[in-house]
């Protein structure tokens, strides 16, 4: 399989920092204004109707970058990079602008976005672009992600998917799917302590259990990969520019139960809803 990181067409400058007064695309003036400031939210954001104005345009906003940019008409650059002036144009974000888009990026725990600004050649002509950084479900994204050859590419030596119980029953002997997403998204580790493993290879890396990206706060069970097997059997990993560590699985967009690590013992975490119990395998 050809590495994902070798099909950008050219490497995007990742400063988030804001140039010296670049001319920003959009068409709003005044001072930033969150979400819903004098301004009627649109009725067609995505969200529960008990979800904050914040948290349904940030669903939306997630939702047109990952997998309906096509839908929503917009033109989206192979590497999975959309013209701000586009997104603020669309009638689910008539609420936002420039400004308020760098602070959803700035404030989203999870960096589940990158914006960027492109110098031209014409002075103050410059564009803003934005991408979701993964969960893609459109094949023609090809993002730019640097392969993983060992687990010692993976700065804390883990890889790990949390799930529900009512998931796992089907992931105990079916595996974890990528369903209808280009990848299946593993985090680095998870929020808690007193974690008790009989695996060498968990030993070995110290298994520093902290709060890291990709890991839903909602889950019961922790699925812990073995990286070294899954390479050995053709399965190739990568990883994104946030630290989300990200693979295909097999032919078959599975990762196996062959290439999970058995033995995890463990308490409830720390961030873990009160009434949820904790399971690691």
């Amino acid at each position: 399989m050809q590495s994902e990181a070798n099909t950008t067409p050219e490497k995007i400058p990742r400063s988030r920092k804001k140039p010296a007064e670049p001319k920003a695309e959009n068409n709003h003036s005044g001072p930033s204004k969150p979400p819903n400031a004098n301004r009627q939210l649109s009725e067609k954001l995505r969200g529960l109707p008990k979800d904050s104005p914040e948290v349904r345009v940030s669903k939306t906003l997630s939702w047109i970058l990952r997998h309906g940019a096509k839908s929503e008409g917009l033109a989206m650059r192979p590497d999975g990079f959309v013209k701000v002036t586009d997104l603020l144009a669309n009638p689910k974000l008539k609420t936002l602008d420039l400004e308020a888009l760098q602070e959803i990026v700035k404030a989203d725990a999870k960096q589940r976005y990158d914006l960027i600004f492109e110098e031209a050649t014409d002075p103050g002509a410059g564009i803003w672009w934005m991408k979701a950084n993964q969960g893609h479900s459109m094949k023609a994204v090809k993002l730019d992600l640097q392969p993983i050859t060992s687990v010692s590419d993976i700065p804390t030596g883990i890889a790990v998917h949390g799930t529900t119980k009512a998931a796992w029953d089907i992931i105990s002997t079916q595996g974890l799917s990528k369903m209808k997403r280009n990848h299946i998204h593993l985090a680095q580790g998870v929020v808690g302590e007193n974690v008790i493993s009989g695996e060498s290879w968990a030993n070995q890396t110290r298994l520093l259990l902290i709060s890291m990206i990709g890991v839903r706060g909602s889950s019961q069970i922790f699925i812990f990969i073995d990286v070294e097997r899954a390479l050995d059997q053709g399965i190739t990993f990568f990883l994104s520019n946030n630290g989300v560590i990200l693979t295909e699985g097999d032919e078959q967009g599975m990762l196996g139960p062959r290439v999970h690590i058995t033995g995890w013992e463990g308490e409830a975490l720390a961030e873990a809803p009160s009434t949820t119990s904790i399971e690691y395998h």
